[in-house]
């Protein structure tokens, strides 16, 4: 199937999204970015050794995934914009939590709360782009999404760096991820409203979902519902088939894109570098993935979804395992340099696919639930690739965990070759 014919281009609905979705995902995402790399800071600040310091950081990590089905819920009740505004606001106590924290379990709650609105304001802008964005140019404006967030995370901590260079105060840049979100919440509410200025497009297969409701045959006065809203569980268990199978591949090319931040930086100390050098390298990576996040929209609309996902899952597990037989070779610096390059041509080819494979199995009438449960299974592959390194490399080698995470890439490649067209056929 396909989109009816629209006499709207791209690049002016593209356009009419950047005050409504992508000026506020880039705002949070700038102050999300500042405040992440100072939060191991704060709670050294408040007694924490090295290991507590990382669980109060991974604080961020669970809220994100624990909020993702209740956001499903928020959603689909009240809908995006109520969602994106309520998240904001949410996300300004856990700042102010953050700034005046006496102890180390207001610090962690405050930081699980930040994670948790993250995953209500995600979600609100994922959902509104599924039921919004023309099939046509779907995944280059998820791409697009996602490299606005990715330019967040990537200024972020400069902005860090600055505000620190200039008040000496790690505090700085929480309150400057607050002034980011009182911005946000205002472009949010102020703005024009995207569910009533942008029509969803009238889609064929909107037609074809079954009603909810069964005739009983007994008399009924009003209007007769014809689509029912489903509920979180209940929209799980209706799809838990594509959740079991190709969410199961996303969360795979979740979890390579989670360990990519964490073997890149261990690798480097691994092999002796110096953190000049070892930052160097993965900036390089981290310039080139963001180089190509559009381009990875452009493939999957023109060419189907396959051939940006199979690439991507290929070079980052094929780069994982090559990597992990390099450690001792005499040139192991170059082999690192060269390797990280290729992993960040992977994930920079891979932007957009997570968000727009979700978009395309969704519900097309009511998807906010279904990618509450999509969107936790992806972030629970990101969540579990660290502590997978972590303990492999704790009771054999980082080798080792470097090349499972390669196995799993590779595997990962091969399931989104299965399940990616019984899903998402070429043509809809």
């Amino acid at each position: 199937m396909t989109d009816r014919p629209s006499d709207v281009s791209a690049r002016e609905v593209l356009w009419r999204f950047g005050p409504m979705i992508y000026g506020p995902t880039v705002l949070f995402a700038v102050g999300e970015g500042a405040v992440i790399p100072l939060i191991p800071l704060l709670a050294a600040q408040l007694g924490a050794d090295v290991a507590l310091a990382a669980l109060v950081a991974s604080a961020l990590v669970v809220g994100q995934l624990v909020g993702n089905i209740p956001a499903g819920w928020l959603v689909a009740r009240f809908g995006e914009r109520v969602a994106m505004t309520a998240a904001g606001l949410l996300a300004l106590v856990g700042v102010a939590g953050m700034a005046f924290a006496p102890q180390l379990g207001l610090l962690a709650a405050s930081v699980f709360l930040i994670g948790f609105c993250a995953a209500a304001f995600g979600l609100a802008r994922h959902s509104f782009m599924t039921t919004r964005v023309p099939l046509s140019f779907r995944a280059r404006s998820l791409s697009l999404l996602g490299g606005t967030f990715r330019l967040g995370m990537f200024v972020g901590p400069f902005a860090a760096a600055a505000l620190l260079a200039i008040f000496g105060d790690e505090h700085a840049a929480v309150w400057f991820f607050g002034a980011c979100l009182v911005a946000t919440v205002l472009l949010v509410m102020l703005g024009p409203d995207p569910e009533k200025s942008i029509a969803a497009p009238v889609r064929p297969r909107d037609a074809a979902i079954r009603p909810m409701s069964e005739d009983t045959g007994e008399p009924v006065s009003g209007s007769i519902p014809t689509v029912e809203r489903a509920g979180v569980f209940r929209t799980m268990w209706r799809y838990r088939g594509v959740l079991g199978k190709l969410g199961l591949a996303a969360a795979s090319l979740s979890a390579v894109r989670s360990a990519r931040q964490v073997v890149l930086p261990l690798w480097g100390v691994s092999i002796g570098l110096d953190a000049q050098t070892i930052a160097l390298v993965v900036g390089i990576s981290g310039a080139i993935d963001f180089a190509l996040f559009y381009a990875s929209g452009q493939v999957m609309d023109r060419f189907g979804r396959l051939w940006a996902a199979l690439p991507a899952m290929t070079l980052m597990g094929a780069g994982f395992l090559a990597l992990a037989f390099t450690h001792d070779l005499d040139q192991a610096s170059m082999w690192f340099a060269m390797f990280a390059a290729v992993l960040g041509v992977g994930n920079g080819l891979s932007s957009g696919i997570l968000l727009t494979l979700g978009a395309d199995t969704a519900p097309t009438t009511d998807p906010a639930p279904y990618l509450g449960s999509w969107r936790t299974l992806t972030d629970a592959g990101g969540a579990t690739a660290p502590l997978l390194v972590s303990a492999i490399a704790a009771v054999s080698s980082l080798a080792i965990a470097t090349g499972a995470m390669g196995v799993i890439g590779l595997l990962g490649a091969l399931a989104f070759v299965r399940w990616v067209p019984r899903f998402v056929p070429r043509t809809r």
